[in-house]
Parts: C-alpha cells; sequence; structure tokens
C-alpha cells in the first residue's frame, strides 16, 4: 500500500511539472510568450503561472531586503555568530540582534535570509545601549554589483564590529566575507561607484588622523582571491569621522555630508576618475536635509539619480545637476514623516518610516511621482537599511 502511494504521489509530481502553461501552444513556446508579461499579472491567473515566475527560467525580478533588528524597547544581546550558529549573550548589554529578510513584491511575502557564516573571532553587533537609550548606533550597508554588503558597525565594547566586510549575493543565496579593511572602523562615509566599494573617514578602536582622512576602493568586480582594498587620495582633514556619515556614489562621484538633517554641515566630492576631492555645489549641500540615496550603476556612463526627504515636512525632492537645484516632486505626505533611511532603484524611492516599522513605496517613474504602497516590516522587527536587488536564485 505505501508502495503504490509514493508511486501515485510521483505520478502527481510528475503531471505538476508537465501542466500545460498555454492550451494549444508547446510549454517552450508558451514560456517565451509569458517571459514578455510582468510577474504581477502571471501571479493572479492561475497556479501554473505563478510556479513559473518562480523559475531558475524565467527573467528575475527584483525585491526589497531589509537590514532589520529587534525593537528598541526589547531586552536582548549582542549579536554573535559563533561556531555553531547560536547567539552569545551578555545579560548587561541591551541592544537588537540583527535579522535579513526579503520582501517579495509580487506576494506581499517577507523570507528571512539564511544565517550569516561563522567567524573567527565572532561577529557582535551593537544596535542600541542602555547609556544611549533614545540614540541607535549605526549599521551601515550598501548595494553593490546586485549584492549587499555590510561595511561598518559597533560592538558593545565601542569597537569597529567588522574586521572585513560581510557580503550577501541573491544569485546564489549564499553570505561572502570581503577583504580584511587595513583599519576596522566605524562612523565611516561608504557607498558604490561604478561597481567598486569606497570607504572615507572613520573611526577605528581610536581617533587616528590617518584613518580620519583615509579613502580606500575594493572592485568587487574582481576575481575573490584578487580582492583587496586599494588605497587612494585621502581627505585633507577628519571632520567626517565625528559619527555616521551619509555618503552616495552618483555620477561617478562619492558624495559626503558629515551631519545628518537640517543642522549646518560641510560637504565633499570624490571624483573617482580624476582622483580628487573638492567642495560640494553650494545647491547640492543646502538641500541635503534628510535621508539620501541615489540609483546605483556598474558603468563609467553613469546617469544615476539622487533623492532627498525632508523628514519634519515629508517632502521628496531630486537633484538636478544642471542647474544646482533640488526638484520637489512631493511636496509634503504624511507617510514620508520622520524618514530614516531611504534607497533607490528601479523607478522606485523606499522609505523607512514610522520608527522603522513601516516602509513606503514612491513610485517616481510616473509623473505626478505617488505614494503606491506602505508595507510594514516583519512583527517586532525594525528595518535599518534597504536594498533593491534581484530576488534569491536557488
Amino acid at each position: 500500500m505505501e508502495d503504490d502511494a509514493l508511486k501515485c504521489v510521483e505520478i502527481e509530481h510528475h503531471d505538476e511539472e508537465q501542466q500545460i502553461l498555454i492550451p494549444g501552444l508547446p510549454n517552450h513556446l508558451a514560456h517565451l510568450c509569458l517571459s514578455n508579461l510582468h510577474p504581477s499579472l502571471l501571479y493572479r491567473v492561475c497556479k501554473s503561472w505563478r510556479r513559473l515566475i518562480y523559475t531558475s527560467s524565467f527573467p528575475l525580478f527584483y525585491c526589497l531586503y531589509a537590514v532589520c533588528s529587534r525593537s528598541s524597547n526589547s531586552t536582548a544581546t549582542s549579536t554573535a555568530y559563533n561556531k555553531n550558529n547560536s547567539t552569545s549573550t551578555n545579560s548587561t548589554i541591551t541592544t537588537s540582534n540583527l535579522e535579513f529578510f526579503c520582501l517579495d513584491p509580487i506576494s506581499s511575502k517577507w523570507t528571512q535570509l539564511p544565517n550569516p557564516p561563522t567567524s573567527d573571532p565572532p561577529i557582535h553587533i551593537l544596535r542600541h545601549h542602555p547609556s544611549f537609550i533614545s540614540r541607535s548606533l549605526s549599521i551601515q550597508s550598501l548595494t553593490v554589483a546586485e549584492r549587499m554588503i555590510l561595511i561598518a558597525a559597533t560592538t558593545h565594547k565601542f569597537l569597529p564590529a567588522l574586521e572585513r566586510p560581510l557580503g550577501f549575493d541573491p544569485s546564489c543565496n549564499k553570505w561572502f566575507f570581503g577583504p580584511n579593511l587595513s583599519t576596522p572602523r566605524r562612523w565611516c562615509g561608504s557607498s558604490s561607484v561604478n561597481g567598486n566599494v569606497y570607504v572615507a573617514s572613520g573611526m577605528g578602536s581610536a581617533y587616528h588622523g590617518d584613518v580620519a582622512r583615509s579613502l580606500e576602493k575594493w572592485d568587487v568586480k574582481e576575481k575573490v582571491d584578487q580582492w583587496k582594498w586599494e588605497k587612494l587620495k585621502g581627505l585633507k582633514d577628519g571632520r567626517f569621522c565625528r559619527e555616521f556619515v551619509d555618503a552616495i556614489g552618483y555620477r561617478g562621484k562619492l558624495c559626503m555630508v558629515n551631519i545628518k538633517g537640517r543642522a549646518v554641515k560641510q560637504g565633499t566630492i570624490y571624483d573617482v576618475t580624476k582622483d580628487e576631492w573638492k567642495e560640494m555645489p553650494k545647491g547640492m549641500l543646502e538641500g541635503w536635509i534628510g535621508p539620501s540615496s541615489a540609483t546605483t550603476t556598474t558603468t563609467i556612463n553613469d546617469e544615476s539619480e539622487m533623492y532627498v526627504v525632508d523628514e519634519t515636512k515629508g517632502s521628496l525632492s531630486k537633484y538636478v545637476s544642471e542647474t544646482d537645484q533640488w526638484e520637489e516632486l512631493i511636496e509634503s505626505c504624511d507617510d514620508l514623516k520622520g524618514a530614516e533611511q531611504i534607497t533607490v532603484g528601479r523607478g522606485r524611492v523606499c522609505v523607512i518610516c514610522g520608527r522603522g516599522r513601516l516602509i513606503v513605496v514612491v513610485d517616481v517613474s510616473v509623473t505626478p511621482v505617488n505614494v503606491i504602497r506602505v508595507v510594514s516590516t516583519p512583527p517586532e522587527l525594525e528595518a535599518i537599511a534597504l536594498h533593491i536587488l534581484p530576488r534569491i536564485s536557488v
């Protein structure tokens, strides 16, 4: 009887694999036809089409990846990945455990990513500290070459948490480590430009002028065994290591400001082709009044767009380099008030709001620009950073 039941299951499974996609057409021709349609349309029609969009042969669509932490109101312990993939604890430290999720825009479901790999020494990352209840410690990440990279964070002893970058590649659903930094750091400026990772300034275990003025590049496009950090022309002073620095890769340049929000700030720009620093244009600096981001590219002919959200009035603006002005796309929107971080890609601006519990999605590919979706983060988690990457290929 058991053998008969097993045969029935195998036959049913085989029938599902051979299910007709479009009656009257061979499946390979039907596949060509359906591949030209948006996956959200196919998802709503039937199960066979729904299964098709998640196969390796169907064109990849993009998803939203989130770096999350436990609520600041909860008591947890600093995250440490030891050799057993377990979490080490310290009852005297209040912090948030990092978790990584992917939001499928088609099914609207969150999926947790696999655990990061083990490391020696273990990775300890602190988000909240009992001595600084009202402040969250920065955990810096970026998008490069369609991968997510964690570049800097802080331990419970206020030391740099990452000796080398920790990355996730959706194409193989695996984590990986980058090359060792010459000096592990926190409070640095980091972004990607033309497919390369740049890390500027920052503070190591203590303040060092050489580190505070430094700039290094990692070419992710190289073979893994050739990965290394290349030192470039440094900053003229160490004014960009006082706290977490906003840095954006924009049209072949690394743009940085040294203070977040509306406070009076200083800005600088690094030209990656000329290997030189210069002052930030006045208009760009004056309009940089909140969380900012730009579309990422891997080509030299970078036509990326830069956006900023005013977290006070809930406005969204785009920088126009030709006139050195910010064009206001949304004058005011309650959903965007209290914005904490944004990411840009595929015609969307995704904004973390609501104390990390909500993600607002804005369609900037249409006129007028409008909010098309507000998504809640996974239960009891706050979003720290967002990345737009291809869906996981398994």
